[in-house]
This record gives C-alpha cells, structure tokens and sequence, in this order.
C-alpha cells in the first residue's frame, strides 16, 4: 500500500520519526488524550497495532514495553474546557501538539494518524489508518489509549454514579441512562449533543 511505501521512505530520509495519534474524541467525558512515539529500531517491539484491536491486558503489557524501549515517548492531553471552548477537533490537534513537543528526543519527521494534523516545529505526513499500518503509530494509539482509560477508572472513583470504568465515557445505553438520571458532572463535555440537550432542560 502507497502509506507502507511512504513510510519505508521516511526511515531512509529521517533520523528521528515520531508516530502520533488520539484517545477520545467520542466520548461525551473526560479528556482528549494524545501520545507520541519515536520507536528505536535497536529493540522492536513484537505485537503493535492499534489499540482498539487489542485487549485491555495486551494493551497494558505493549503500553509498558514502549515506554521502556522506545527512544523517545510522551502522552499529553486537552481538558473538557478546551474541548467545549475549542471544539473536539481542534482540542485533539492541541493534544497531538503537546505529546510532540513533550518528547525528550526532537522528530525530524511527525507521522499523524488520520487526514488533519497540528502545527508543529517538523516535517508531518497524515496516514490515513496509520495505527494500523505504521508501528510508531500503533504505539502512540496505545499509549493515549491506555493513559486515557487509566484516568475515566480514577473518575469512576470521584463519580461512580456514572460507571465510567464500564464504559470509559462513551455514549454508551448505560452512561445515557446514568447521564438522564444523575444529571452532568464536571467531567461531562458540555458541547456534545446528549449532555448539552440535558443541560437545556435544566
């Protein structure tokens, strides 16, 4: 495929390249998660894909293996505040420019899951299902995602009304359910549709 032959290139023209992608755009609590990568090609790390392929057990297990091997990792994120005063889109890019511009190593080259991509101080290529074809991708995707989970399970613990360690803040029939009977919290995003409706009705 044309991104796996781009993505050859890229090692061959680059020094360092970061892999980059989201946790949380969908769902109506919590924060927008971000992770960048920069694998290091003396250990590979067996097993990355993107994340929701994996189980929750094997996501923890490559979530620890990265942050050990790679040559350079970092996981930022946007709040519930940026996401309803920015919009979910632009918070995400604010997520991906804070992991890139977190890394203890500067990329040469940025590689972006999906088709928009932050401003940043390097050379970027967006890669569409790029967790699923570029390893420094797959790793970034697990480790927002892992990094996003662990922070809905400390919600839960705040507000366990809402049962957000079942469905980690998505719109799930259960979290509508709790969300109708309890009302909003602090943590719910407030531009999104089911919250917003129910805020109206207050």
């Amino acid at each position: 495929m044309r991104q796996v032959a781009l993505f050859g290139d890229d090692l061959e023209r680059f020094a360092h390249c970061a892999g980059v992608d989201e946790a949380g755009r969908g769902p109506l609590a919590g924060d927008v998660y971000a992770a960048a990568v920069i694998l290091d090609p003396a250990h590979p790390i067996t097993g990355l894909a993107d994340s929701k392929t994996l189980t929750e057990a094997k996501r923890e297990l490559l979530a620890t293996e990265i942050k050990a091997h790679a040559l350079a990792w970092c996981v930022a994120s946007a709040s519930v505040e940026e996401i309803d005063h920015l919009n979910i889109l632009q918070a995400t890019l604010l997520a991906m420019q804070r992991a890139v511009q977190g890394l203890e190593v500067v990329p040469d080259l940025a590689w972006i899951d999906g088709n928009r991509a932050p401003v940043l101080n390097c050379a970027v290529r967006t890669i569409i299902k790029g967790d699923a074809l570029v390893p420094a991708i797959s790793a970034a995707s697990i480790l927002a995602k892992t990094a996003r989970d662990a922070t809905l399970v400390q919600l839960h613990r705040q507000y366990p009304q809402y049962a957000f360690d079942q469905h980690k803040g998505y719109g799930t029939a259960l979290h509508l359910e709790r969300l109708r009977l309890h009302g909003p919290c602090a943590a719910h995003r407030r531009s999104f549709a089911p919250v917003r409706t129910l805020l109206d009705k207050q």
